[in-house]
């Protein structure tokens, strides 16, 4: 089953509500043979768009010029934990974005926008205080209704963990920050835990697994033993590319945010990094190793000068489908935003 065929069966279910559509994100992990951890994330992430407007496409990835990948030489181990590449393209950027600092403001918003089968643009807005309040809306006045109405949505446990764990890594502590973005949803990887604490871990994930699948009437998959070796490598990864676009699709303005982000990713082995050029800007895009995808693709578009988000484009391993976002970010004061100034 596609992942993004389960996406839609999810919606559909009346609970777990936010979780389903975490769900939904993770398949990709679920291809593998991964239990998907609980997890609570917004439905935003997942009205992906069809291919053909404003997209990257293969040729832009195509065309860039590979700057290498952006990791050390040594495969993360079940500990998490990853060398990083001091010369590294993205710690480079990461280390202007931290001295750069964060805009004026209190709170961060950004913009998605995705393109349905009409080519017309479907826009999603994410307002994420500096205190840790969400607002969201399809437009920027339902933005500001939401806000002038203080209709906020509290961040998630989940929310928090992530944010932490990109301002560890902005702040110096890559190693321990890694290991708080790939556990953020849960460990059913087992990082840091003994053997007998890790399976038993393992089996009460895809208990959870075999719960959503019966919930929107699918067949259940049979379970599969833990992983170990490369297939653990890869998972791990899977989790910190996840979670870690995660902090960064919530609250990309914040340059320590996109800072610790940008160091995380540089510990992702095998992933590379190319300069071209989109629209005009200097841009990085950054290509997710497909082994930690299950065989699929995500290329995420960056500023070259300060790593604020353009695009994403994900391509199914089962289906070949593929989805494009545009993201736009920026810094904002929630008493002008309450006003209408947006």
């Amino acid at each position: 089953m596609d992942e993004m065929d389960l996406m839609k069966n999810l919606r559909d279910v009346p609970s777990p509500g936010p979780e389903a559509y975490d769900r939904a994100r993770t398949a990709l992990q679920a291809a593998m043979g991964e239990p998907v951890a609980t997890v609570v994330r917004p439905k935003r992430w997942f009205s992906w768009p069809k291919v053909g407007v404003a997209a990257v496409g293969a040729a832009a990835v195509a065309a860039a010029v590979v700057m290498g990948t952006s990791g050390g030489s040594v495969p993360a181990g079940p500990s998490g934990v990853a060398p990083q590449a001091v010369e590294a393209p993205l710690v480079k950027l990461a280390s202007a974005v931290k001295a750069a600092g964060t805009q004026p403001g209190d709170a961060s918003v950004i913009v998605n926008t995705k393109f349905g089968l009409d080519n017309k643009p479907d826009l999603y807005y994410t307002l994420y205080t500096d205190k840790g309040e969400q607002f969201t809306g399809d437009s920027a006045k339902t933005l500001v209704d939401a806000v002038a109405k203080g209709h906020a949505e509290p961040a998630t446990p989940y929310d928090g963990k992530v944010m932490a764990a990109a301002r560890l890594a902005a702040n110096g502590d890559v190693d321990k920050a890694r290991i708080a973005m790939i556990t953020a949803s849960g460990n059913a990887l087992g990082i840091g835990l003994s053997p007998a604490e890790a399976d038993k871990a393992w089996a009460a994930a895809q208990g959870e697994t075999a719960e959503m699948f019966r919930k929107i009437g699918k067949p259940v998959p049979a379970p599969k033993p833990r992983p170990t070796g490369k297939d653990l490598e890869n998972l791990i990864n899977n989790h910190l590319w996840s979670s870690a676009q995660h902090a960064l699709f919530a609250n990309a303005a914040d340059a320590e945010v996109r800072a610790g982000v940008l160091k995380l990713y540089a510990t992702i082995p095998d992933m590379i990094v190319g300069k071209t050029n989109v629209d005009g800007q200097a841009v990085l895009t950054l290509t997710a190793p497909p082994a930690i995808l299950g065989g699929g693709a995500d290329v995420l578009v960056i500023n070259a000068d300060n790593g604020l988000p353009i695009r994403e484009e994900i391509t199914s391993a089962e289906s070949s489908q593929r989805w494009v976002v545009n993201y736009k970010a920026f810094r904002v004061t929630l008493a002008d935003v309450a006003a209408g100034k947006i």
